[in-house]
């Protein structure tokens, strides 16, 4: 059942500097993930709102971080996608910058959704972001996304050795702000399909510290 709290998702803010971002209060969870992987289909199937974010026919065009609200102290991040996006190298390493500077300062961030897409899951900058969330203390959890591409039993195999791979080489995340320990989690999902909604929703539950339906 769809949490009521997702579908009041509104686009509030797109920062492309610094000085643009909201104030850092509240309850913050980032989507991140290659340009091409499904992203804002994905936020707007957990949202159940279609054209809350944008999908781009040119994957990596999107160069800002996008904020959306669900209530006055919670919100959803949309950063900009990594390893794809046929840009200049000045303006890949400026996004590269600004969101280096977003995760490493932002203290209302609660958690981070990495999106692979379950055929080519676990590349270098999905594992780089791994390692950045368990040495930051910020806990994350997996999406593996267009889980539909693939029959139900080479997804099912996928899933089970991403989730090994992820038990085996990264440790339990400690949250910067204090808590017990979390590890990360992985839910197998599909736009198309809808599969993996309520999973997702019960990982940002956990992070906002809300309850269904609140």
């Amino acid at each position: 059942m769809l949490n009521p709290l997702y579908h009041r998702a509104v686009f509030t803010l797109g920062a492309a500097e610094l000085k643009q971002l909201p104030t850092d209060v509240g309850y913050e969870v980032a989507f991140v993930g290659r340009s091409n992987v499904g992203k804002s289909s994905s936020l707007n199937v957990i949202a159940n709102q279609r054209g809350l974010a944008r999908i781009s026919k040119t994957p990596g065009r999107t160069q800002q971080i996008n904020f959306f609200d669900l209530d006055e102290q919670r919100r959803i991040v949309d950063l900009p996608g990594y390893g794809y996006a046929k840009v200049p190298v000045a303006v890949r390493r400026k996004w590269e910058q600004f969101l280096g500077q977003y995760l490493e300062g932002r203290q209302c961030l609660r958690g981070i959704v990495v999106l692979m897409d379950v055929r080519h899951p676990l590349t270098d900058y999905d594992r780089s972001m791994l390692t950045w969330c368990c040495q930051a203390g910020v806990p994350a959890c997996v999406l593996l996304t267009k889980s539909d591409k693939l029959k139900r039993g080479p997804a099912a195999n996928a899933f089970q050795r991403v989730r090994k791979t992820i038990e085996q080489e990264y440790p339990e995340v400690v949250p910067r702000w204090g808590g017990p320990a979390q590890k990360i989690n992985v839910i197998l999902f599909s736009s198309l399909k809808k599969d993996g909604v309520d999973n997702a929703h019960d990982q940002l539950n956990l992070w906002y510290e809300s309850q269904p339906g609140s």
